[in-house]
């Protein structure tokens, strides 16, 4: 089943390493290309699901489309990975959902042939696994359709699972906002190497034995669209969300997830939440001061 795809290649490829280097310490990057578009899985995985009992999203719309009281540039004008220069129907609409979520099946399908493997051989719990994604994928929100050129909750939120046979805490959940840079320090520490001098991130080891203890390290997010200057810059905290805009409709938008978990309402321009802009907006632009805008990987 799927046997010619390059996921299913991959996780070969990985089950024969892991089978290879069993006796001896290894480090394995497994990666798989879905659901990044075109989302395809064997018919199987799309037989899952019934497109006609597919939810929109409440903010669908055919086109991208900028919510009322949101700056222009906060939207990208066009889809860059579906329904690229044409309007979502619904009904088009929930078959690309589906197609997605088959797609996402189906690379799960394959990430679990691999744990199988390490189970087989004995691994498990002399192993560190972590399982994450590059960044989020909008499917209709705001008529957005694809995954670059994004600072909504959709664009940058990833999945994230990590499991240390020693943590204590393995199988809960953990709400502290971490960012990908802090997997680097946290495997180094982990595996009990010397830290470089100079990470930006922080080691969440912590985190895996306390879910709940304090952490107060915010994730950024950034979007460039030609790879010399920014286009915007998002600040995450685990209550707000706070992003500025450059160049082609600037502006400013505040969300707060927990209570607008769809982002329809910009609290940016609210007169009550002035004190939390006042936190949020140096961290934005001390981030944006220090660092050079990502060169462009997508169209």
């Amino acid at each position: 089943m799927g046997e010619e795809h390059g996921d299913y290649k991959s996780a070969d490829r990985t089950i024969e390493y892991l089978r290879k280097h069993k006796d001896e310490p290894f480090f394995i990057g497994c990666g798989f290309v879905k659901p990044h578009s075109p989302p395809e899985a064997p018919q199987s995985f799309y037989d899952k699901w019934d497109p006609s009992k597919i939810q929109l999203p409440p903010d669908f719309a055919p086109r991208p489309t900028v919510p009322p009281g949101f700056p222009a540039g906060c939207i990208r004008p066009h889809n860059a990975d579906l329904f690229i220069d044409r309007d979502a129907s619904p009904e088009e609409a929930r078959l690309m959902i589906r197609g997605y979520l088959a797609s996402s099946a189906w690379m799960d399908w394959n990430a679990g042939r691999v744990l199988e493997e390490l189970d087989k051989l004995g691994l498990r719990e002399k192993t560190i696994i972590i399982f994450w994604g590059d960044h989020g994928y909008h499917l209709g929100e705001k008529g957005k359709w694809s995954k670059a050129g994004s600072l909504w909750e959709q664009g940058t939120r990833t999945p994230f699972i990590i499991c240390d046979p020693r943590a204590k805490a393995n199988g809960k959940t953990c709400s502290r906002v971490v960012q990908m840079v802090d997997l680097y320090p946290t495997l180094v520490e982990l595996c009990g190497l010397e830290q470089p001098a100079g990470l930006e991130g922080h080691s969440i080891s912590p985190l895996l034995n306390d879910p709940v203890m304090p952490w107060d390290h915010p994730a950024y997010t950034c979007w460039s669209e030609d790879g010399k200057h920014f286009t915007g810059v998002m600040v995450r905290t685990e209550r707000w969300r706070y992003a500025e805009f450059y160049g082609r409709g600037p502006g400013a938008m505040l969300l707060e997830p927990g209570k607008d978990p769809d982002e329809m309402t910009n609290l940016a321009n609210d007169p009550k939440y002035a004190d939390v802009i006042a936190q949020l907006a140096p961290l934005v632009k001390q981030y944006a001061a220090g660092h050079t805008p990502p060169a462009q990987t997508s169209p």
